[in-house]
């Protein structure tokens, strides 16, 4: 279980988290919402620990994330596979030393044995040619990269995914994959994942709950059939603006 308590963070004088109260339950997929720019990523990266709030609490599995020391923060990244937003892959690096570098078990990653038919099989899971092991970054469709992201974050059988914006930068039909491999990762791996996206299909047709992030705040978590009754007038303005009918995800 991840859960943020009263979470603030500020850079300088802007605040970018102000009173943050966010929960994930085991087992299911969240995906957080909210316009560009509103501290979506800056979220994502306290649960992991790459940033540190000002006040509040992060807990992952009963752990409060912010307290951890160096040792017992890296145990904890172990069991979260981190998808960048820009696939984040070394360019200098071929698709087999990128996708094992998500190997997070020492032993296992000097095992090349073992790490090619890892990495083989992550390759499987998102849906990649067997033939992709050998090629670069630079050899790779934008779909591709990110699914070489999504490869390197499963390959060592995390129990948390947290994804940053899985399908920014691609096209609809590129995207739609993206969205239909998040979905079907999480019930094949039984993972618990949020995923953050300003796109509001893709977040209906993938997730189990939505949280939007407003100015700081979450200003509601629930269902997409939730999200779609509600009366709020700054979740009706975000569905509205990406939805032309806002049944459309019913």
């Amino acid at each position: 279980m991840i859960e943020l308590r009263n979470v603030h963070k500020a850079f300088g004088k802007q605040v970018v988290l102000n009173g943050v109260d966010f929960e994930v339950r085991e087992g299911e997929t969240v995906a957080l919402l909210g316009p560009s720019g509103t501290g979506k990523s800056v979220l994502l990266k306290h649960i992991i620990g790459l940033i540190r709030p000002d006040v509040g609490e992060i807990y992952v599995d009963g752990k409060d994330v912010s307290r951890l020391k160096r040792k017992e923060l890296s145990e904890l990244r172990s069991q979260i596979g981190y998808v960048f937003q820009n696939g984040a892959l070394f360019d200098s690096m071929d698709v087999f030393e990128n996708v094992r570098l998500g190997i997070t078990d020492e032993n296992k990653y000097g095992d090349l044995d073992y790490c090619r038919q890892r990495v083989a099989e992550c390759l499987r899971l998102v849906n990649l040619p067997p033939d992709t092991i050998e090629k670069y970054p630079a050899q790779l469709s934008g779909g591709m990269r990110k699914r070489v992201g999504i490869a390197r974050a499963i390959a060592g059988a995390p129990k948390y995914l947290l994804y940053d914006e899985p399908t920014s930068g691609l096209d609809p039909v590129n995207a739609d994959i993206i969205d239909g491999l998040v979905q079907r990762l999480d019930h094949e791996l039984g993972v618990t994942s949020v995923m953050v996206t300003h796109d509001v299909r893709g977040a209906f047709r993938v997730a189990d709950r939505l949280a939007l992030l407003s100015e700081g705040k979450i200003v509601m978590q629930g269902t997409p059939r939730e999200f779609l009754d509600s009366k709020n007038p700054k979740v009706r303005e975000f569905l509205e603006r990406d939805f032309d009918n806002p049944s459309f995800a019913a």
